[in-house]
């Protein structure tokens, strides 16, 4: 993955530098920089960004502009590894309204993001997603969201789509693109904060090293030519994205973005525009043995602090995939349909 020259700083309380409002524990980007996700590390906001994110067994690209170049927009990114680095969690939503509701949502999802960041399964984190924003309802919020988790050992990705547009998959086998909408007949994929339901339809899929999987917020299929009503729509993106080069995928976001604007120009100055890309890289599909022997001893630390920090226990699930798989890799198979 290429690097760029980037500092990093990491804040302890909530500060302000270049006009940007930092959360605790927050990763900010003083130029265009390639994060190194820790264990148990929870990354992203609502802010302008425009980063490379390296994990154990995911290599990511995020890019987020908010409207009018304001400090936070209603786009919102996350990326969290878990104790292990087998887990990796990513998501992308599109919050209704700005200002202060939005950056009180995306500090919340922050805090979702490490109560279940030990989670495989990640249907507890879409419910507790939606009854944030259910509680929120009196006041005309919701999101539209594409919540995914990458298992590296089995390289599969489970994913629920909440009333976004889908994302896209490159199969580099086939050399192909296509859209992953598949869904549980049995669910609902309603935007979060409509309805308090018990269980969202997920579905999984398993991806190869040099697969690409791009989520992306409404800007971009909603972008039309200025004095017409005609959007470029789905289908006009995927024939776009087809036209790029998806061996260079640290500048594919770029090269997307431009070409859309020399089809419908200014067409993404009115709205937050969001892009999500990320390939597996095939690093972690088994993680060494003294990084799961450390795990138990992160989840104590967590424990410990959670007097002084008043952050949530960031508790596992406790599947045989995702515990019995710490010490024993043979347990890490999972029994769901791709």
């Amino acid at each position: 993955m290429q690097s760029s020259h980037f500092a990093q700083l990491k804040v302890s309380d909530e500060s302000k530098i270049d006009g940007t409002i930092i959360l605790q524990d927050e990763v900010i980007m003083l130029a265009d920089t390639t994060q190194y996700m820790q264990c148990m590390e929870v990354w992203g906001g609502n802010q302008h960004v425009d980063s490379g994110v390296v994990m154990a067994g995911l290599d990511a690209w995020v890019f987020s502009r908010p409207y009018g170049n304001s400090t936070g927009g209603g786009d919102v990114y996350y990326v969290s590894s878990c104790a292990t680095g087998r887990i990796t969690r990513l998501l992308v939503a599109d919050v209704s309204g700005h200002g202060d509701v939005v950056a009180g949502t995306a500090a919340s999802l922050r805090g979702l993001m490490r109560r279940f960041v030990n989670h495989l399964d990640q249907k507890q984190f879409v419910k507790s997603m939606n009854g944030q924003f259910v509680a929120l309802s009196d006041v005309g919020c919701f999101a539209t969201a594409v919540v995914t988790t990458f298992f590296a050992p089995t390289n599969e990705l489970s994913l629920c789509n909440a009333g976004h547009p889908p994302p896209l998959v490159y199969r580099a086998s086939r050399k192909a693109w296509e859209f992953l909408d598949g869904t549980d007949k049995d669910g609902v994929n309603i935007p979060f904060g409509i309805d308090d339901i018990d269980e969202y339809g997920q579905f999984s899929v398993r991806l190869r090293v040099n697969d690409l999987v791009l989520c992306y917020t409404d800007s971009l299929v909603e972008a039309r030519l200025k004095g017409t009503s005609d959007l470029l729509g789905k289908e006009g993106l995927l024939k776009i994205v087809q036209t790029l080069d998806p061996t260079k995928p640290e500048m594919f976001t770029a090269s997307l973005l431009a070409a859309i604007d020399q089809q419908l120009p200014g067409s993404l100055d009115a709205d937050d525009v969001t892009v999500l890309l990320f390939r597996p890289n095939g690093l972690a599909k088994k993680a060494p043995f003294v990084t799961r022997l450390m795990a138990p001893i992160r989840l104590m630390g967590a424990i410990i602090a959670r007097p002084f920090s008043g952050q949530p226990i960031p508790w596992p699930d406790f599947s045989l995939p995702n515990v019995g798989g710490m010490f024993l890799s043979r347990f890490e198979k999972t029994d769901r349909k791709h």
